[in-house]
């Protein structure tokens, strides 16, 4: 088993100083050895994987580039289709179904030479953020595996922190990327609704959804969004607006960039060691060339409740059917949660309604001042497991839910470590479309800093998935 960089490997492969073949068995070979005590894999497909790896070196050798991520060995999330191999959603319900298509962003990755090693597991239906699942047993948190990995893309952030692939696709409604890769050490973007297709993803709402990749290095969240974005005419969801080159960005620099740090909200009730880590990462940003002002955001609680109780409703109402046909067949975390949404009355919604339009126009406002604003990714860090569902979601979404709300993207990166030895995160959003300015100042903040190169200790464990 070969030593796998957890940055730079995209280079290796594409110049043959590490064949994908190679990577590939060496993550197999990890998977094997460390996934056992993790959990983070539903369906390993390894024959499938070496098999797509001898054909993206055989290209390679005969002077072929497949694409920005030729025989790059990639994992994706258990709710996002995979033509062939069986995907779950986390579910009894759909525990054996095998889609004949690919979702598009599966497609995307196909076309720009990735290959995948298989399916990591969710909270069931991508709908909490311990990522206790019912059905597929818990992943843990490869840093202290007593702990949980956030979610509901548990398994995504789980798997890259672990050194099981060398990166992942997950989803994110309320920071379901984000708070994985807050909690697991790594680095995680949550694109704008509508820039990347969520067409062959199974939804949690229709309104929040969003695709996005999770890795250590923002670097390699650039080639994935490079690859991931533009327009899907098949996605209702889709919006035909302009892509930038991401990669192009990665050497920008800070400067010209403002930085709004809120004074309210964003740092309240946050774990002092996370406190201090968040406001150490912005004097850095600032010894770069960014701005910082102090900005004010009103209504962020208010923003907070409006996305709670939308996801809520739309959840219930896209498995009213299976509720009221055979409950039994949901874990009881996630259907106690789903029931919560019968309650919410249309009168509830439309309230809900207005309040996003104002907190859209609020952080708009914002924006006019500022290119992003800065804060902590969650208020704590992993949690032990075992913890009630709906309350620690609750507690792990508050800083993430307001960017859900008005349909921003939004980058998580590492940051420090507590007093525990816990990673924290630093979350930055931006205006809508405007990735390519955390894109600048997350690969900024890590040509400092080493955060994102650390890697948890793992011993041999109980055996295969």
């Amino acid at each position: 088993m070969i030593a796998l960089p957890p940055t730079g490997l995209r280079e290796q492969i594409a110049s043959a100083e590490t064949s994908s073949l190679e990577a590939t068995e060496s993550y197999l070979e990890r998977i094997e050895r460390f996934d056992g005590d993790i959990g983070a894999f539903i369906t390993v497909d390894a024959d499938s994987a070496l098999e797509q790896a001898r054909a993206a070196d055989e290209a390679l050798e005969s002077g072929r580039s497949l694409g920005l991520l030729h025989g790059l060995p990639v994992a994706l999330k258990d709710n996002i289709d995979t033509a062939g191999l069986r995907t779950t959603v986390g579910s009894s319900f759909f525990a054996s179904r095998v889609p004949e298509t690919d979702a598009e962003v599966a497609s995307r990755l196909r076309q720009a030479g990735a290959v995948l090693l298989g399916k990591v597991t969710l909270h069931e239906f991508a709908y909490g953020a311990t990522n206790a699942n019912a059905h597929f047993g818990p992943c843990r948190n490869p840093w202290d595996l007593s702990r949980i990995p956030g979610g509901s893309s548990g398994g995504s952030g789980a798997a890259v922190a672990a050194g099981l692939c060398a990166a992942a696709l997950g989803t994110d409604t309320g920071g379901s990327v984000r708070i994985p890769a807050a909690l697991n050490g790594v680095s995680a973007l949550r694109p704008s609704n509508g820039r990347v297709s969520i067409r062959g993803v199974f939804p949690i709402t229709w309104t929040f959804d969003t695709v996005g990749p999770i890795a250590h290095a923002v670097a390699d969240l650039a080639a994935f969004l490079d690859v991931l974005a533009g327009y899907d005419s098949d996605d209702p969801h889709s919006m035909n607006v302009p892509t930038d080159a991401y990669t192009q960005a990665l050497n920008s620099g800070l400067d010209g960039l403002r930085i709004g740090v809120p004074r309210n909200f964003f740092f309240e009730d946050v774990d002092p060691d996370i406190v201090s880590l968040v406001r150490a990462a912005a004097a850095i940003l600032a010894q770069g060339g960014a701005e910082l002002d102090e900005i004010d955001l009103p209504g962020a609680d208010t923003a907070v409740e409006s996305a709670t109780g939308m996801i809520r409703a739309e959840a219930f109402a896209i498995h009213h059917d299976r509720l009221t046909e055979r409950a039994e067949g949901f874990g009881e975390d996630v259907r106690r949660r789903l029931q919560l949404g019968q309650s919410i009355t249309g009168a509830d919604y439309a309230e809900h309604r207005q309040h996003a339009r104002e907190w859209c126009r609020t952080v708009a406002r914002a924006f006019e001042q500022v290119d992003l604003i800065l804060s902590p990714s969650t208020g704590t860090t992993a949690p032990p497991a075992g913890v009630e569902m709906i309350e620690t979601t609750q507690r792990l979404v508050k800083l993430t839910y307001g960017w859900s709300l008005a349909g921003l993207p939004a980058l998580s990166i590492p940051c420090g470590f507590s007093h525990d030895g816990l990673p924290v995160g630093l979350q930055l959003a931006a205006a809508r479309f405007q990735e390519t300015a955390l894109i600048r100042a997350g690969a900024a903040y890590q040509r400092t800093t080493d955060w994102h190169l650390r890697e948890p200790v793992l011993s041999s464990t109980k055996g295969t998935t």
